[in-house]
């Protein structure tokens, strides 16, 4: 028997059985006395899923959406949001301060999300012609041949929750995807099939922005113009709604289209959102902040933190469209962003000149690669470093250089605080955490984004006047 106390990744819960072993527990909820099944056994941990609940959990409410527990996403829609804000900051405090050994010297309260529903402005959708069945349909013998468009159920690849209504996304979500369907079965497409990876319809993505602007990029198994441009057509004439319009070819064994060309069928090619004072051009290819509303209140959290005076030097690393940067330019000198991603980067150049933004340069590489000594003596030693890496953090190279460079501040904004805490404890022989700042960008999910702020540690007076003596001797 286990008591529940805490949330994990992945959706699922934690807690210790009699052995102190720690165990993850699936479609469970803080506070829930529970039996478990062991389906995996690790050195320090074990895995499992629940078979008797003795009691439940008084944080658990009934969850709103009728996929619940069948598709993969939404999976704390059972536990009150304010216990999943109680949670989810221990996860990041846990992360940094228990585990990672972080000296934080302010922890601030978690920041909750404006909106829980209808809360992201991109959501994508996968067809199938089979549908993943229940324990019951299975009982019956229930056949699972079904045109289906949905979410993927966790550990079935190759079959789809078929999704009627979803609260992710504001309207005309919904009715985008039950009317793809819907086209498709009437013009007799052929739904993919993704374990033999046959079929037409493949795929479909949506981009809603807050200035009614919709985009559609459709993904097709393979090429037939005929039918192509039937659905196209029929997607154009019965949603008018839709601004810009694409579609691909995706005759790949995976889903990712980014490496692949996609067409403009119809509109300008982007749609276009505010955040803050700027106006961004998001391309089919454009990486954005999934919550508009929350991304605002994120970057106004790094404002506050960068504490900007006008006559800042800033790199902003892993820039992607230039999100950040563009939003900071207007309060420093000059603003250098850094980004992977060659595409992000044509966005954040046009960006930038569509809303007259001349202090902000912009370069396409791995940032390991790009900042260099040589780089920094050309743009000039940063006053100020902004840090936002993907889930895997900041390569040990970017991290010696930032120590290096020693700017002043750093505002360290993360997706993942298991690999923020290791990047911080690497930063800790030049710099001290200021303060902490979780913020829910995610809600009913495990995600979640935190900003930190790290000051540069005054440098001993014995060592300054060692480098003095050091220079001093250089010459000879």
């Amino acid at each position: 028997m286990i008591q529940i106390t805490g949330v994990a990744d992945k959706g699922r819960c934690v807690g210790r059985d009699a052995e102190g072993q720690v165990v993850f527990v699936e479609n469970t909820v803080p506070g829930d006395l529970v039996d478990v099944v062991v389906t995996k056994q690790k050195r320090g941990f074990r895995e499992g899923f629940p078979s008797h609940f003795h009691r439940y959990s008084e944080e658990r409410i009934d969850a709103f959406c009728q996929h619940f527990g069948a598709c993969g996403g939404c999976k704390w829609q059972n536990l009150a949001y304010e216990s999943q804000l109680k949670h989810k900051q221990d996860v990041v405090m846990n992360a940094l301060i228990r585990i990672g050994k972080v000296e934080v010297g302010e922890f601030l309260p978690i920041l909750p999300s404006l909106k829980t529903t209808y809360y992201r402005n991109k959501l994508e959708f996968t067809f199938s012609n089979r549908r993943w069945l229940t324990k019951e349909e299975i009982a019956s013998k229930t056949s699972n041949v079904e045109d289906v468009l949905g979410f993927h159920r966790a550990r079935a690849f190759d079959k789809i929750v078929d999704i009627k209504h979803c609260f992710l996304q504001q309207e005309p979500s919904n009715k985008i995807r039950n009317t793809a369907k819907a086209l498709a079965i009437e013009l007799g497409l052929e739904f993919y099939n993704m374990r033999d990876h046959t079929g037409f319809v493949r795929h479909i993505m949506m981009r809603i922005t807050s200035l009614n602007e919709v985009m559609i990029i459709a993904s097709f198994g393979r090429e037939d113009e005929t039918q192509r441009r039937a659905y196209l057509d029929g997607l154009l004439e019965r949603l008018p709604e839709v601004t810009s319009l694409h579609y691909c070819i995706n005759e790949k064994q995976n889903d990712f289209i980014l490496d692949l060309p996609i067409q403009t069928y119809y509109g300008k090619g982007y749609v276009e959102e505010d955040l803050g004072q700027v106006r961004f051009r998001i391309g089919p290819k454009s990486f954005f902040q999934t919550n508009t509303n929350q991304a605002v209140r994120l970057f106004d959290k790094v404002v506050e933190f960068a504490e900007l005076r006008g006559t800042e030097n800033v790199y902003d690393l892993y820039t992607g469209i230039g999100s950040i940067a563009l939003y900071i330019a207007s309060r420093c000198r000059q603003v250098v962003g850094i980004e992977e991603v060659a595409p992000a980067i044509e966005d954040a150049i046009d960006n930038a000149q569509r809303n007259g933004v001349d202090n902000a340069v912009f370069y396409a590489g791995d940032v390991k690669n790009i900042l260099t000594d040589a780089f920094a003596e050309e743009h000039g030693k940063p006053d100020l470093v902004i840090t936002d890496p993907p889930r895997a953090g900041m390569h040990p190279r970017v991290v010696k250089l930032l120590l290096k460079l020693a700017a002043p501040r750093i505002v360290y904004v993360s997706c993942n605080p298991g690999t923020q805490a290791r990047d911080l404890i690497a930063l800790k022989e030049k710099y001290e955490v200021v303060k902490v700042q979780p913020v829910d960008m995610f809600p009913h999910t495990h995600h979640i984004e935190t900003v930190a702020l790290l000051r540069l540690r005054p440098t001993p007076a014995w060592k300054t006047r060692l480098d003095e003596l050091n220079h001093l001797w250089a010459p000879f």
